[in-house]
């Protein structure tokens, strides 16, 4: 989720009592700021895969941040609408976390809880993460590890009671990377991501990493005029034809039978505030 920051520079002048008297204090940041985002998008692709059966997707986030780096944050988008998650086929992901300043970069430590509201029981999972960005010449640069320890809804699904009863974890490791293109409003931006976890499907297809390890990768370029943002790009994965079709239905569309682990070009309009 994109979040902006206003910072403001409070100059001192060289009569505070005669910029009192007159109103001219300037008052201190407020300890809380609230931002948020607005989506829509032609595919809503999660580490490669597609997670709105190859369709459009709406979404939106709101961001509360603390001035001492603390933050909570709330996502959503709808999903597929054939059944794989049940419900309403929405994913909501509450995230808290910490950021801080470090060696002329940030970290940020928090975690990640997604849940399908009124979907099948054994949907939602947690998946703590840290991510450390900065900026090298004219790029900005980040990387991220995020662990979702061993849960019920990360188990592979099959009808023995044993299997229903079983947890598995997941790794995902991934860096970005984008730059402004001088003399343009446009951003190039680029993904690479590894993702290791269970060989097979999570009950009601929510596992993160369903072929047990593939990777991903994303290249496009933003465009910005003014709050919006219109963005392509290109998404893949190298999860083969055969993976896909081995997990069928829950891992392909249900429309034309092609993968939702396929290269596809992605649309995206945006706006922040």
């Amino acid at each position: 989720m994109k979040r902006y920051v206003l910072a403001t520079l409070l100059c001192l002048t060289p009569l505070p009592a005669f910029a009192q008297e007159s109103g001219g204090d300037t008052a201190p940041p407020p300890p809380f700021k609230v931002s948020g985002s607005v989506a829509l998008v032609s595919d809503y692709r999660f580490r490669g895969v597609s997670q709105s059966d190859k369709q459009i997707a709406l979404q939106g986030g709101l961001t509360v941040t603390h001035e001492s780096g603390l933050y909570a944050s709330t996502w959503a988008s709808n999903l597929a609408g054939w059944g794989t998650f049940g419900g309403s086929n929405l994913e909501l992901d509450l995230v808290g976390g910490y950021k801080h300043a470090l060696a002329g970069g940030t970290i940020d430590v928090g975690l990640t809880w997604y849940m399908y509201p009124g979907g099948a029981d054994l949907t939602d999972f947690a998946e703590p993460y840290v991510k450390v960005s900065g900026t090298l010449g004219p790029a900005t640069l980040l990387a991220g590890v995020a662990y979702a320890p061993k849960q019920k809804a990360l188990g592979n699904f099959s009808n023995t009671a044993e299997s229903r009863g079983q947890s598995q974890d997941n790794l995902y490791l991934w860096g970005d990377g984008s730059a402004g293109i001088p003399g343009t409003p446009v951003t190039a931006k680029a993904h690479l991501g590894y993702s290791k976890g269970n060989p097979g499907l999570g009950p009601n297809g929510t596992s993160v990493a369903p072929t047990g390890s593939y990777w991903d990768w994303l290249l496009g370029v933003d465009y910005v005029v003014g709050p919006v943002t219109l963005g392509v790009a290109y998404v893949d994965t190298d999860i083969s034809r055969a993976k896909s079709a081995y997990l069928l239905p829950n891992f392909s569309s249900t429309k034309n039978g092609s993968s939702i682990a396929g290269s596809k070009v992605v649309f995206s309009i945006s706006a922040a505030f």
